[in-house]
C-alpha cells in the first residue's frame, strides 16, 4: 500500500469517493479546496510562475503515466508548486480536456489565490505557493456520498478490492517514479524500469557508465543508479520543464497556446546553441569521444530557465581515440532523425549526430516533427518543405508561426542554412559541431551553400511503414536563377517571398 500512497498527492488519501463516473464537461468539481488567505497579483514572480507550472501540468501526464508534480521558480523569491494526475484509463485528449478545465475552474472558485486543488471526476490538480509533496496534512476531509444503495454490501466490497488490490500492483511495478526531495534540499528524478521495460539491462549500464563520466552544463547530470536483484533504478537532477517536444510541436488534440508561446525565439537560440555545446563536448571536449545516436527533441530535457540539457545515452557509443566510425549490426534510434549512411547502413560517426542535429535546428526553427507535417498527408517532410523554400529564395516562409515576427530575420535565416548543411547525404560534407559552433557564434565565418536532402521521409505510408526515397539528384547541387545567396550578404529582396 506504500508504494500506492507515495504517488497520490495528500488531498486524495483523505478524500473518499464512491460516486458514479462522470466526464470533464461536468459543471463544478467534486471538491474545490482554497487553502490559506494569501493572494497574489499580476503581475507578479509569483503569477509568472504559477502559469508555466499549470502550462506544465495540464500536458506532462499524458506522457508520464497520468501522474506528474513539479516546481517553477525553485530558485526565485516566489515558487509555485504543483501536482497533477488522471484516471489510467482514460484517453490522451480526456486528461488533457480535465486538467485544462482543473486550471480554469481553479481561476474561478479560488481567484488569485496562491494554493488551490480542484478534484473532477477524472482527475485531480493542485498547486501552492508552499511545497506540499510529500507532506502530511489532516486539517480537512471530504466525503462524496453516492446515493444509490448497493443491494449485496458483501458482494460490493468483494468487487471494489478487486480494483483497488490491482492498483496497488501496478503503482509498485509502474516504470517512472517522480521528483519528491532528498533531507538535503536537492530535488532529484528517479526512473525506475519496470521487469517488462523494453530498455535492457545492457542500455541501462551503457547509460550508467557513460553518464557518470560526463560534465558540463548541457548534458543532463546523473547523481546515483541501482542495479540489484530486480531493482533497477537511474537518479537524475530534477529538470522541470520536461522535454523540448512538449513546448514546441502543436497536434490537434494537444493545443497549448499558453506552453508554445513561451519558446520564443531567443529562447529557441539558446536551445539550439546549447544542444550544439553538448555534443560539442561529447565529440571532441570530454575525455571520452562519445556518439549519442539517439538525439532528437523528446531526448532534450530544459531546467527551470528553458536551458537545454541533452539526456538518454542508452543507445550512446564510445569511440577510442583513432576510432571515427561505427558498425552497427542493428539499427536503434528514432527515424526521422538518423543519419542516411546510419538508416540504411548501420554506419555510424560523429556525423550522424551532427545529421540529427540538423533535423532538431530545423524544427525548432519550423515548429514542425520532421516525418509528421501538419497539412494534408500528401505535404512533404519538414526537410524536404524547408529545402524547397530556401531552394526557391522564400525561405523566411517556413518559419514558425507562432512567433509572429518577433525575431532576427538575419539569425533565422542563419540557423535554417546551419541546420540544411548538418542533414547532408555525404557526411564528409557536414560540419563538425566545432565549426557548427563557430558558424553560430560568427557572422563572418562564410557559409558553404547547401544540397538537397539526401533522402526524403513523406508522409504518406506503403504498408504501414514510412517509405523511404532516395532522391539521386542530391549528388549535385541543383542551380538555378532563384538559388539563395549566402545569408552573410542577404538582402531584403533575397528573404522576402517572390
Amino acid at each position: 500500500m506504500a508504494s500506492i500512497l507515495s504517488l497520490f498527492p495528500l488531498l486524495i488519501l483523505h478524500t473518499l469517493l464512491l460516486v458514479p463516473t462522470k466526464t470533464y464537461s461536468q459543471r463544478g468539481p467534486l471538491v474545490n479546496y482554497c487553502a490559506g488567505d494569501t493572494n497574489y497579483t499580476v503581475p507578479s514572480t509569483f503569477s509568472s510562475n504559477l502559469e508555466l507550472l499549470l502550462s506544465n501540468l495540464t500536458s506532462s501526464p499524458r506522457d508520464t503515466g497520468y501522474f506528474s508534480n513539479t516546481t517553477v521558480g525553485a530558485s526565485s523569491s516566489a515558487p509555485a508548486h504543483g501536482l497533477a494526475q488522471c484516471l489510467p484509463y482514460i484517453s490522451a485528449s480526456d486528461c488533457s480536456a480535465c486538467l485544462n478545465r482543473s486550471a480554469s475552474l481553479a481561476a474561478t472558485f479560488c481567484p488569485l489565490r496562491k494554493s488551490a486543488a480542484i478534484r473532477l471526476d477524472l482527475c485531480i490538480l493542485r498547486y501552492s505557493d508552499q511545497r506540499f509533496f510529500g507532506q502530511l496534512e489532516d486539517e480537512d476531509t471530504w466525503v462524496v456520498v453516492n446515493p444509490n444503495n448497493g443491494s449485496d454490501p458483501a458482494v460490493f466490497y468483494r468487487q471494489m478490492r478487486v480494483p483497488m488490490d490491482e492498483s496497488v500492483s501496478q503503482a509498485a511495478a509502474t516504470e517512472w517514479k517522480f521528483g519528491g526531495t532528498l533531507q538535503d534540499g536537492q530535488e532529484i528524478a528517479v526512473k525506475r524500469l519496470s521487469g517488462t521495460s523494453r530498455q535492457g539491462l545492457v542500455e541501462l549500464r551503457n547509460e550508467v557508465v557513460l553518464v557518470a563520466n560526463l560534465q558540463h552544463r548541457n548534458l543532463v547530470k546523473l547523481l546515483g543508479c541501482c542495479l540489484e536483484e530486480e531493482e533497477r533504478l537511474l537518479v537524475y537532477e530534477y529538470l522541470p520543464n520536461t522535454s523540448l517536444d512538449k513546448f514546441l510541436f502543436v497536434y490537434l488534440d494537444e493545443i497549448d497556446p499558453v506552453r508554445r508561446n513561451l519558446l520564443d525565439w531567443g529562447r529557441r537560440y539558446k536551445i539550439i546553441e546549447g544542444i550544439g555545446r553538448g555534443l560539442l563536448y561529447l565529440h571532441e571536449d570530454s575525455r571520452l569521444r562519445i556518439v549519442h545516436r539517439d538525439l532528437k527533441a523528446g531526448n532534450i530535457l530544459l531546467d527551470e530557465d528553458m536551458n537545454p540539457k541533452i539526456s538518454d545515452f542508452g543507445l550512446a557509443k564510445l569511440f577510442v581515440v583513432d576510432e571515427t566510425q561505427g558498425n552497427a549490426s542493428q539499427i536503434a534510434g528514432t527515424y526521422g532523425y538518423m543519419a542516411p549512411e546510419y538508416a540504411l547502413f548501420g554506419l555510424f560517426s560523429t556525423k550522424s549526430d551532427v545529421f540529427s542535429y540538423g533535423v532538431l535546428v530545423l524544427e525548432i526553427v519550423t515548429g514542425q516533427r520532421n516525418g509528421r507535417f501538419q497539412e494534408s498527408g500528401s505535404s512533404p517532410d519538414p526537410l524536404s518543405y524547408v529545402w524547397q523554400h530556401w531552394n526557391e529564395g522564400m525561405a523566411s516562409q517556413v518559419i514558425d508561426r507562432s512567433l509572429g515576427d518577433r525575431y532576427q530575420i538575419r539569425e533565422v535565416l542563419r540557423c535554417i542554412h546551419i541546420g540544411l548543411l548538418c542533414i547532408q547525404k555525404d557526411p564528409a560534407e557536414r560540419p563538425s559541431m566545432a565549426t557548427v559552433i563557430l558558424m553560430l557564434s560568427s557572422y563572418t565565418v562564410p557559409l558553404p551553400a547547401p544540397s538537397a536532402p539526401a533522402f526524403f521521409i513523406r508522409c504518406d505510408t506503403i504498408g504501414g511503414t514510412k517509405a523511404l526515397e532516395r532522391d539521386e539528384s542530391s549528388s549535385g547541387r541543383t542551380t538555378r536563377k532563384s538559388d539563395p545567396v549566402s545569408v552573410n550578404n542577404v538582402s531584403i529582396t533575397d528573404i522576402e517571398p517572390r
